[in-house]
């Protein structure tokens, strides 16, 4: 079996990142993702990555990976199930059975969406529950609509709803937490309605989503709203599954790293939405990459 110098887990922008910096370094490298880029190419609009003043998510990650392809690196689509440390190397095992060893390993493996965990939420996903703006907006052309949270994900998904529902209702569970230009945009909006201070209490439907339950924090007083689809954007989850006690974790899940993106186990490194770096931004999880990727030559440079 092939020892390769380092085996990066996810290919969003922080995986193709560091792909991109190690292999610049001259590291034998390889790339194991069950997607290409992550959360970014389920993202509508980014206006806000150095270089481009709009473009879609779907976009930027092409542009990645066909940097990342252009130095002989693609992505192999498979599932990490389990990484094993064994005598100074690493084995990163994948759901399919295949086994590929390393000097060091770089989690990149990012973050899913949030769930609300009410009644309804189950029963209806993929019949009027979303988690995803980009893939299913336009199937509520002309709908009633609601989208749940507070922060930039939400604001941005209320906006791209608003061009195509025929009403779109914000829920938030205290106050707007999106950026200024964002909920200023929100606010022109005429077919748009931010309920402050509630939250989704059930989602009630027969075949479909019909309408949801409501309920205000401060009177506690419950409203029903007739919507046919209800988009969650509540924040994500680090995906760490395939490595549970394996490296040090946060309260929130998330995988405690340094400032050289080192982990609690010599040779793991992490970056990107996975760790405990709190801005989860598309241009901090790139640059994260990168240093991981810097750090992880150099402490490979020490092994030879």
């Amino acid at each position: 079996m092939e020892m390769l110098d380092l085996i990066i887990v996810g290919a969003g922008p922080s995986g193709m990142t560091a792909a991109i910096y190690a292999k610049r370094k001259g590291l034998n490298v390889k790339v194991i993702s069950d997607s290409v880029g992550g959360q970014m190419s389920k993202t509508d609009s980014v206006e806000n990555y150095p270089g481009y003043k709009s473009l879609t998510g779907p976009e930027l990650t092409s542009k990645m990976r066909e940097q990342m392809e252009s130095l002989g690196i693609s992505a192999d689509l498979k599932r990490v199930s389990n990484i094993v440390p064994s005598d100074g190397k690493f084995a990163v095992k994948t759901e399919d059975g295949g086994i590929f060893e390393s000097l060091a390993v770089i989690i990149a493996s990012g973050s899913h969406w949030r769930e609300m965990g009410v009644p309804g939420e189950e029963e209806f996903k993929n019949k009027g529950v979303s988690y995803c703006t980009t893939c299913d907006a336009p199937l509520f052309a002309g709908a009633d609509v609601a989208v749940v949270g507070g922060g930039n994900s939400a604001g941005e998904a209320v906006l791209d709803l608003s061009n195509i529902a025929s009403k779109v209702y914000m829920v938030v569970r205290s106050t707007i937490k999106a950026d200024k230009m964002i909920v200023d945009k929100i606010m022109a909006s005429d077919n748009v309605t931010v309920f402050k201070g509630y939250t989704v209490e059930r989602i009630l439907g027969s075949d479909l989503v019909e309408k949801i339950n409501i309920r205000s924090r401060d009177t506690g007083n419950v409203e029903t709203i007739d919507v046919s689809g209800v988009f969650v954007e509540i924040g994500l989850l680090p995906n760490t599954g395939f490595i549970k006690g394996l490296v040090e974790f946060n309260e929130r899940g998330e995988i405690v790293i340094d400032e050289f993106c080192n982990t609690s186990i010599k040779g793991i490194f992490a970056c990107g939405d996975v760790t405990d770096v709190p801005q989860k931004q598309i241009v901090v999880a790139a640059g994260e990459g990168a240093k991981a990727a810097m750090a992880a030559y150099s402490y490979i440079t020490t092994l030879k």
